[in-house]
């Protein structure tokens, strides 16, 4: 005699009544292949969480293993892009017709990227943390994209304080007048000479843009591109002596505040087409204070992010 087995979602009632804004899993481990506008299909490790509404104040809970295998499908039969996670998210609400009508996915994942170097050409892999999030609600549909891009600002008051320190030295050294073109050259090559340096740090961009509906890969590649370009000193790959060189003069000529960086930035995203929306927050992680100096914008349209 055969018995079927218990289904206690489907079949009791919640002991307290009440509806809930989120109900699922977080940190699923799963390969994603992901389309990146202008790369190959690419597989990545991702961490993701997956949602819906619970609606039905009487409903004892939602069925979490049809989300799981929604997810699973994805993984091992489809490509993660924009119409997918579309699809993705109306299978999750779908599958829950009676219980649900809003629906939430996030994928986290590193995509790394081969990134020339400044001078000599040499190329290397660098990694970028990236977050997708999908979101539907009663029709409404929002697909964000999240990057975090590394760069090196340089203190433009420090600068300026080094190089009142250089004026000093220089006096001091050639107060008599001794001045010739070849003692001065040799004397700005020592440590004597360049008596003091601007401090710099290494800091963090953090990025969320809004994709338009006719995005089909991922812009992946364009969004560090555009940043990287903005900021104009991107934490290198593989460097040589004459890249090392080349990072140190951009550093000397793009001297930033946090200020400066988010308006870089923020000139550079107003001008981009294919985001409807922006959020960045600027991070100077400080060498010369214990704390973060930070800059937030957004692109400051009605309804839209909000700082």
């Amino acid at each position: 005699m055969s018995t079927s087995m218990p289904d206690i979602a489907n079949h009791t009632t919640a002991q307290t009544e009440g509806t809930l804004d989120w109900v699922g899993m977080s940190n699923i481990e799963m390969p994603v292949m992901v389309a990146s506008k202008g790369e190959s299909e690419r597989m990545v490790s991702a961490h993701v969480d997956a949602f819906v509404n619970l609606k039905e104040a009487k409903a004892k809970g939602i069925h979490m293993s049809r989300l799981y295998l929604l997810l699973d499908e994805l993984s091992t039969s489809n490509v993660l892009n924009y119409q997918s996670l579309v699809s993705l998210l109306d299978g999750f609400i779908s599958s829950h017709a009676d219980l649900s009508d809003q629906a939430k996915v996030i994928f986290s994942f590193e995509y790394h990227l081969r990134r020339k170097s400044l001078v000599s050409g040499k190329e290397g892999w660098k990694a970028y943390p990236i977050t997708l999030t999908g979101h539907f609600n009663q029709g409404k549909l929002s697909i964000e994209m999240a990057i975090d891009v590394r760069y090196s600002s340089t203190c433009p008051c420090s600068a300026a304080l080094a190089r009142q320190l250089i004026q000093q030295a220089f006096q001091q050294q050639f107060s008599q007048g001794d001045l010739n073109v070849e003692t001065v050259h040799e004397w700005l090559g020592t440590t004597e000479g360049i008596v003091a340096t601007p401090h710099s740090q290494r800091s963090v961009a953090e990025v969320k843009v809004k994709l338009n509906n006719n995005v089909s890969n991922f812009p992946i590649t364009d969004l560090v591109d555009l940043i990287e370009n903005a900021l104009q000193t991107p934490v290198q790959a593989a460097v040589k002596r004459e890249d090392e060189q080349e990072f140190a003069r951009l550093n000397g000529q793009n001297l930033m505040f946090c200020e400066d960086a988010a308006r870089r930035l923020q000139y550079s995203m107003n001008l981009a087409q294919e985001f409807d929306d922006f959020w960045l927050k600027i991070n100077h992680l400080e060498s010369l204070h214990a704390h973060d100096a930070v800059s937030i914008t957004t692109k400051g349209i009605s309804g839209g992010y909000q700082p």
